[in-house]
């Protein structure tokens, strides 16, 4: 199984490197931006991302702002909120906004492994009934 990619995406350095670290030894593949604005244009950079691991609070445009952005843009990738200062009323936005889920800082790294596997996993089946449905119109387009 290749290693999971996931864009972490936080604006505290301190934070993101021991993410990162804790990430990595477990075959995780982690690329970091320290802005929802850098978020997005890595993203337009590598479409292979699996998952979007963001911080609620940032500087500038936040992590639902930022959540907004990334469904428009890539409605398909899913996105775990991570916040410390989070809110019951910052988790429920994040869903509506189509998060798959929400963990509050210090979160456990079993758990959040959990989490970005199971967005994998999702993702994947999303992939996969998206090409049997074109398979089913392609057959139908041309009479079979």
């Amino acid at each position: 199984m290749t290693p999971t990619k996931v864009l972490l995406v936080d604006d505290e350095e301190a934070f993101v490197t021991a993410m990162r670290r804790r990430l990595e030894k477990r075959n995780v593949k982690v690329s970091v931006a320290l802005s929802g604005r850098q978020a997005i244009r890595l993203l337009g950079e590598d479409p292979d991302v699996d998952i979007v691991v963001l911080d609620v609070r940032m500087p500038e445009m936040d992590g639902i702002q930022t959540l907004k952005e990334i469904k428009r843009l890539f409605p398909g990738l899913e996105v775990v909120m991570l916040t410390g200062h989070g809110t019951f009323a910052s988790a429920v936005e994040g869903m509506k906004q189509g998060a798959c889920d929400y963990l509050m800082k210090p979160c456990d790294i079993d758990e959040l492994l959990a989490k970005m596997q199971e967005a994998k996993l999702r993702r994947r089946q999303q992939q996969e009934r998206l090409l049997a449905s074109e398979g089913r119109q392609n057959a139908r387009r041309r009479g079979l």
